[in-house]
């Protein structure tokens, strides 16, 4: 059997901050990345159309236009989980594939520039002939819209934390 290369797409990203935007316009932070928005527990999510930027914007839940900030994970803290599906599709942010970019502050807000390409991410359970992994070993970026659609299984947009 030849050797393959390691794909390193396939581990999460522990230190550096990442947002990724999900197959279904779910948009997730690591940890890194959720600590330059202070941990919110909502945000307002803007799109700079000329630059084709979009920026999470910590915001008081009360605001009409907050999103729920969800924990991702039920390890404890870790990916923070941003419902964006109506976002996504309003604007026409590319959602065919899972996909990962190094975000950057501007004015408080934590950004991203789709003109970049963005790391594609694939995920084991996408390959058919991939052993089962064990729950504990799981990495939490190839199976988060899974995650997100048992929170939220209509996959819709909402602030309601109940």
């Amino acid at each position: 059997m030849p050797f393959e290369v390691f794909d390193k797409r396939m581990t999460p990203l522990a230190k550096a901050p990442s947002v990724t935007i999900q197959k279904r316009g779910v948009i997730s932070l690591n940890k890194a990345a959720h600590d330059l928005v202070d941990n919110a527990e909502t945000v307002e999510l803007l799109y700079d159309r000329e630059r084709q930027i979009i920026a999470l914007r910590a915001a008081d839940d009360s605001s009409p236009h907050a999103y729920a900030v969800r924990n991702g994970s039920k390890r404890g803290p870790g990916q923070a989980i941003v419902s964006a599906t109506a976002f996504t599709q309003h604007y026409g942010i590319d959602t065919t594939a899972t996909r990962r970019w190094k975000p950057f502050i501007e004015d408080g807000m934590l950004c991203v520039d789709l003109t970049q390409e963005g790391t594609v991410i694939t995920g084991n359970r996408t390959k058919s002939t991939a052993p089962a992994q064990d729950a504990k070993t799981a990495d939490p970026m190839e199976d988060i819209d899974t995650i997100a659609a048992q929170d939220d299984p209509a996959g819709e947009d909402t602030t309601d934390n109940s």
